[in-house]
């Protein structure tokens, strides 16, 4: 499975607002967005939801978190497969708020690859993104944990972060698609963002606390159409 950029990606995390049935509903406002503008939209659920999730829409939905362990006695634990199966088309690694050690991270991403799943692996530091793109993710997602869930976006405050990551990357001749997310709030946030050289975006609050969240999503969609240039 390929996710085509540009991207965005909405993390719904374990919020109340982002649970069972209105999870379903997030989703579902997420797929109108896409098919109306063209962009992919993936949706990043709690594993309770990602079969729910799946079946009630086309758009490709995400595990938040997978561990390392194979199927067998470990209870509690979240198998790449399990996502497959429950109808995930691949996971994020790594977040800042459920870290991995970086041999964990390793064996997670072999095991998506081999399932042809998508790995999205999580990252705070340009000098973390070199480490993590040494492990041939499909994607590198840079985020400032300070500035999650603030409303203030990676893009403007930090930028220079974003294009370090990008630099850093390029110099290492991995041709590695970079995200970023943190703070995303509207189509300016997102402008900015592609026009650093991103290739998608990573957003969870404004979403789910936007009264109108179509309008909000469809232009931040347009945004990325206007910047993405690759």
């Amino acid at each position: 499975m390929k996710l085509k950029t540009p991207l965005i990606i909405l993390n719904f995390k374990s919020h109340k607002e982002t649970t069972g049935q209105q999870a379903e509903n997030l989703a579902l406002i997420a797929e109108q967005v896409s098919r109306d503008t063209g962009v992919t939209i993936a949706v990043a659920a709690q594993p309770t939801d990602i079969y729910r999730i799946s079946r009630k829409t086309k758009i490709p939905v995400l595990a938040q978190h997978v561990d390392a362990e194979d199927p067998g006695n470990y209870t509690g634990h979240i198998t790449a497969y399990a996502v497959k199966e429950a109808g995930g088309v691949g996971s994020l690694l790594n977040h800042s708020e459920k870290k991995l050690l970086l041999t964990d991270a390793a064996k997670i991403i072999g095991d998506l690859r081999a399932m042809e799943m998508v790995s999205i692996l999580c990252t705070d530091t340009p000098s973390s993104s070199v480490a993590g793109a040494v492990l041939r993710p499909d994607f590198l997602a840079i985020e400032s944990p300070e500035l999650i869930g603030t409303g203030i976006s990676v893009s403007k405050a930090k930028p220079e972060i974003i294009t370090k990551t990008i630099e850093m990357v390029k110099e290492l001749s991995i041709n590695l698609p970079v995200l970023c997310g943190a703070g995303i709030s509207d189509e300016t946030d997102v402008s900015k963002a592609f026009d650093l050289g991103v290739d998608g975006v990573l957003l969870t609050s404004a979403f789910i606390k936007s009264k109108d969240r179509y309008g909000l999503l469809f232009s931040m969609c347009k945004a990325a159409i206007e910047h993405y240039d690759k």
